[in-house]
């Protein structure tokens, strides 16, 4: 015959209401339903107070947790939230600065409290492409390499286009300039470099991303901006194509930049431009960053030990190299024959040198332009990454001061 099939409630139900009858000995009964006489005990108390509703199981989970958080501190974490908009990890941070004497929540405490009410963002995850393999300068220092971009055009209140150019030290996360800039081109950004460059120094090098204005489609990929930076001793450095995460750092610094002074814009790009201003503020001296131990960037930043020169210096090249200077219709005579290099360039002198394997190479300061075809008068392009140039003299304003010089990955003398 098939087994019967039971369940606790049932059980206990035949356990209370055969313990009610006259004459039963408990200790038998117990014995037979095999519990222990507390636990028989146990249910008929459940009974007495609740009737058949009363033996059904109950939760497990505490009435109040061991580790249970004042309304207070859930509140000074709501009042935070409200001033910065921060996720947990920044604003445990700034709750231990405001409140040091209370027991810290977690930090998933603190994220469990922002998603149950509504203030957490669901962002999809995205597959992460593998890290390229051309080596980039690393930031050791201030002033090291300074990353610079676009965060993208919007349009204030008015309809009126508003183009943020960013500028950041990518070792202390320091935020030098947000401004919104009439056009995004050399005549329009170039002055604001200039303010930077008067106001915190010169760094090392310039990462940005092969767009305009910072990068073109000229020979060695320079712009009339990177050749200034070249001439003011700055090496440029572009990360590769469709590879934003290259300057990730710059660009998480967009996404906050954007949550919290676009959205939603400003009425007026005046007014838009003073949520830049206090953004650049709160986010130096105010918001701890995570990449930097959550201490803030201003406490890191000091100012560039290399002065905004007043003149422009043009490289300087070997004896080995043969120098000619670009013409107006960017190009140079060589061995009897007109051949285009780039009109970028024009009126400046380039650097030709030979090869072991008989080519000429032609480059600007440490920048590959490419190598002489006289055949069909032009350059072509470079395709691996040349050896340093035999017979380099100095150029003080092109080399590092730092002990970065000492790093493989540093710049090449000018």
């Amino acid at each position: 015959m098939p087994w019967k099939e039971t369940w606790a409630v049932e059980e206990r139900k035949r356990f209370v209401l055969a313990a009610r009858k006259k004459g039963v000995v408990m200790t038998e009964l117990c014995a037979e339903f095999g519990i222990s006489r507390d636990c028989g005990y146990k249910w008929l108390r459940r009974y007495a107070v609740g009737g058949l509703e009363g033996l059904k199981d109950r939760s497990r989970a505490p009435h109040e947790h061991g580790r249970a958080h004042e309304a207070a501190v859930v509140e000074a974490v709501w009042a935070l939230h409200d001033q910065y908009g921060w996720g947990a990890k920044k604003l445990q941070r700034k709750l231990a600065e405001a409140r040091p004497q209370i027991e810290l929540p977690a930090v998933s405490t603190i994220h469990d409290w922002l998603a149950r009410d509504g203030r957490t963002d669901k962002r999809r995850r995205r597959r992460r492409s593998p890290p390229g393999s051309r080596p980039l300068t690393e930031a050791k220092e201030p002033n090291a390499v300074w990353a610079t971009d676009f965060k993208g055009w919007f349009r204030t209140g008015d309809g009126e286009r508003c183009d943020p150019l960013t500028l950041s030290d990518l070792m202390s996360r320091y935020l030098l300039c947000a401004q919104a800039v009439d056009r995004p081109d050399y005549e329009h950004v170039r002055p604001v470099f200039d303010a930077a460059f008067c106001e915190f120094g010169l760094p090392l090098f310039m990462r940005s991303d092969n767009g305009p204005p910072f990068a073109s489609t000229a020979a060695g990929g320079l712009s009339k901006l990177s050749l200034w930076w070249i001439k003011l001793g700055i090496r440029p450095e572009r990360i590769r194509p469709a590879k934003p995460q290259q300057n990730g750092c710059h660009e998480r610094m967009h996404r906050t930049l954007d949550d919290e002074t676009a959205d939603p814009p400003a009425e007026t790009r005046a007014e838009q431009q003073t949520r830049f201003d206090d953004f650049r503020k709160r986010f130096n001296h105010e918001r701890p960053h995570e990449g930097i131990d959550f201490k803030y960037p201003a406490s890191l930043y000091k100012p560039s030990p290399r002065s905004y020169p007043c003149a422009l210096r043009d490289p300087e090249y070997g004896a080995s190299c043969q120098v000619r200077k670009v013409r107006s219709n960017g190009e140079i005579k060589w061995r009897g024959e007109l051949v285009f290099v780039s009109q970028v360039l024009d009126g400046e002198p380039v650097g030709i040198e030979p090869t072991e394997d008989g080519q000429w190479r032609v480059r600007y300061a440490h920048i590959d332009l490419g190598f002489i075809d006289l055949e069909r008068r032009r350059l072509d392009p470079p395709v691996l990454p040349r050896k340093p140039a035999c017979g380099d003299v100095d150029n003080a304003r092109a080399l590092p001061t730092s002990p970065q010089a000492q790093q493989p990955q540093q710049p090449e003398k000018m």
